[in-house]
């Protein structure tokens, strides 16, 4: 039996607690405010007390209260720095650790899926988990071949956890949106209980793991493990040693945050176009830097390597073909052109009648890392930009409100916020219009053909 507290009793009251606390905060808000002191003030003293408590619950439960605490904190960078601060480290270890399952319920699991002498299969085992994620948790062994293997192991009663948290969640979805301003919380919440599924799949992940394997096998940027063995609730891969991204986030050198933030966002426009798959779960702790290969002389030669695939987004053709020419259209100010490619696309429904400028307008101050060679992420810009859309007084805030998100751009959308959210926590300088010229298509102009003589 695994400590994982899973009953629905237990999981449901630590979750019910919150929203209690939130408008008991709210109380104390509002009598502060009678009181005299600014409405300013006043709401990020809330804003900070709410998120002390939230992902106080988030870390003592795995499952999707875990889920939901990752998926949150990449959006720590939208945050004022004055409510960021004291929590920055609560949502670091939401990224790399959670309490640890018992041996004996690992060796259970083991014995269960790989055979009574489940041992046999490795030269080495270490009970203790290297790290814990929300629906499982990753020992450091030697497989029986001599190499170093990540072996994954599947929670008892992750699915019904996940689950159970993240209906629990999305009844008070709307009082989480102070949180991350500009930010709908309610659809994130929707979108990560529709993959539940996916994800408890290790076959799936295995897959799609080793696809993004084999085509960045002889890759001098990213290095993905390959996968070893796989079965239900089981997942033996290639160990990948290297700094954590939350390391590098707290501590590393300018050199090794601008490098981490070119690869990834290499990786993230790259990813589609070679595997045909979107790697959906962009947070620090499924990335690590790894260091030159021996004999290296190139002094940026760090490597990317990333890990966990359990969450993609199938992108046969890649990513869709309308993204690179609405790109470039914007970034030309063609604000009639791009107003008509989102109304075909569905981010603009028919019964609704917007200005193609005030749409240009909107767009362009989320897209400026695009317009310059480079671009250096922080988290002024990112607070800028949520408070430009989080602000119902201004007129982004009212035309957001008007713009639909269609289901095929969904995962797309979360995936690119999160990346930038990353990219702000880094403060990385990068050549993003570099990767978009390299692996998007249509967002350089096509070429015309030479006239014949």
């Amino acid at each position: 039996m695994s400590d994982l507290p899973r009953k629905a009793v237990t999981r449901t009251a630590k979750l019910a607690a919150l929203p209690l606390g939130f408008a008991g905060r709210a109380t104390w808000g509002l009598g502060k405010r009678i009181v005299g002191e600014s409405a300013e003030i006043v709401g990020r003293e809330l804003q900070q007390r709410t998120a002390e408590q939230l992902f106080k619950v988030l870390g003592e439960l795995k499952g999707g209260a875990m889920k939901f605490g990752q998926a949150l904190s990449v959006f720590e960078s939208a945050l004022p720095e004055e409510v960021a601060g004291p929590y920055r480290a609560a949502l670091t270890k939401l990224q790399e650790a959670a309490p640890p399952m018992p041996t004996r319920t690992v060796h259970a699991v083991l014995e269960e899926r790989l055979g009574e002498n489940w041992q046999e299969l490795f030269e080495e085992f270490e009970d203790k988990p290297s790290a814990a994620a929300s629906i499982g948790q990753v020992h450091r062994g030697v497989w029986h071949d001599g190499r170093e293997v990540a072996v994954k192991v599947q929670y008892p009663g992750a699915g019904e956890a996940l689950l159970s948290d993240l209906n629990q969640l999305s009844r008070f979805a709307r009082l989480l949106g102070p949180l991350v301003p500009g930010m709908d919380i309610k659809p994130l919440i929707t979108e990560l209980r529709d993959r539940v599924s996916e994800e408890l799949d290790y076959g799936l992940e295995a897959q799609a793991q080793r696809a993004h394997a084999e085509e960045f096998a002889n890759d001098p940027d990213v290095t993905v493990p390959d996968v070893v063995h796989q079965c239900e609730q089981i997942l033996v891969t290639e160990w990948v040693d290297g700094i954590p991204l939350s390391e590098v986030i707290a501590s590393g050198t300018q050199e090794q945050r601008d490098r981490a933030g070119q690869l990834l966002a290499r990786f993230l426009f790259s990813g589609p176009a070679r595997t045909g798959l979107l790697h959906a779960d962009p947070h620090p702790g499924n990335f690590r830097l790894l260091p030159s290969p021996a004999g290296s002389t190139r002094k940026d030669d760090w490597r990317l390597g990333v890990l966990d695939f359990g969450t993609v987004d199938r992108l046969p053709g890649g990513l869709p073909a309308p993204i690179g020419p609405s790109l470039r259209m914007t970034l030309e100010g063609d604000a009639q052109s791009v107003y008509e490619l989102l109304c075909a696309e569905g981010f603009v429904k028919e019964s609704i009648d917007l200005d193609p400028d005030a749409v240009l307008d909107y767009l362009l101050p989320i897209i400026e890392p695009a317009l310059a060679d480079e671009f250096t992420f922080t988290r002024g810009w990112m607070r800028s930009q949520a408070a430009r859309i989080a602000d119902p007084r201004s007129p982004a805030y009212q035309l957001g409100k008007r713009l639909n998100l269609p289901p095929a751009y969904l995962l797309i959308h979360r995936v690119t916020l999160s990346t930038i959210g990353v990219l702000c926590q880094l403060g990385a300088t990068v050549r993003l219009r570099d990767e978009l010229e390299e692996w998007l298509p249509g967002f350089l102009p096509e070429e015309e053909p030479a006239a014949e003589a």
